[in-house]
């Protein structure tokens, strides 16, 4: 994906500025930085929740100019901040609907294979309602959600946030081994350690601007960025 010169006004505030990078196939890509940098919004933006200016191309594709339903069929899918699981149904239900909302033509009971393969809980409590999961368990919900649509790149919005550091660690483990399967991944992650570990490049986001994006390596080891970013939870 290419993303070329992306800006984002909410009433008159500039939220994003100009933003341009590419997301390489196969590769997780984590978007770190202060709290109102405009990470959120870039994703945001990207989904088509949000309007914005610039290009988005995808797989050669201009995609900036058509609508947050279409680019969810096209595979552009968000796992959004606050996992927004539908309580009353249960989580066969929630993962049905990922599929339906995509309109994937994929295999179901492999993309059912995928997702308790990687999250076993969730098939013990595949007929309990999701309103009364745990906290992690719904954010492994909306995971699985998103993967049910068979995403050509996985967009998370701080996915351990309000989350146990087990049930992070698990969450985690699991993107990781998403990408070793080659699934294109997008993570905005407040917790800067943990993104930079897991993320093979990482940008940092600064007043809605790309302020550094490197190798996540190099970047950790840059003394300005432990000072300034790896406290950050």
């Amino acid at each position: 994906m290419e993303v070329s010169n992306l800006s984002v006004h909410y009433s008159g505030i500039q939220a994003v500025r100009d933003v341009s990078f590419t997301l390489r196939r196969g590769e997780m890509l984590a978007l770190i930085g202060p709290n109102g940098a405009g990470k959120s919004s870039l994703i945001n933006a990207i989904s088509g929740i949000v309007a914005s200016s610039g290009a988005i191309v995808l797989n050669g594709r201009p995609i900036d100019d058509i609508s947050a339903h279409r680019r969810a069929r096209i595979g552009v899918i968000q796992v959004p901040e606050g996992r927004r699981v539908i309580a009353p149904l249960s989580v066969m239900e929630n993962l049905e609907l990922g599929r339906e909302a995509a309109r994937s033509r994929g295999d179901r009971r492999e993309d059912l294979e995928r997702v308790f393969g990687l999250f076993p809980i969730l098939a013990e409590r595949r007929e309990q309602a999701s309103g009364t999961l745990s906290g992690g368990q719904q954010q492994m919900l909306a995971i699985g959600r998103a993967l049910m649509g068979r995403p050509n790149i996985l967009m998370l919005d701080e996915p351990s946030l309000g989350l146990a550091p087990v049930i992070v660690a698990e969450v985690f483990r699991a993107l990781e081994e998403l990408n070793r399967q080659r699934m294109t991944i997008l993570l905005v992650e407040q917790n800067a350690r943990v993104a930079l570990e897991i993320a093979g490049r990482a940008a940092i986001l600064e007043q809605g601007c790309i302020a550094q994006l490197d190798d996540s390596r190099k970047l950790a080891a840059d003394p300005a960025i432990v000072e300034h970013y790896l406290g950050l939870r």
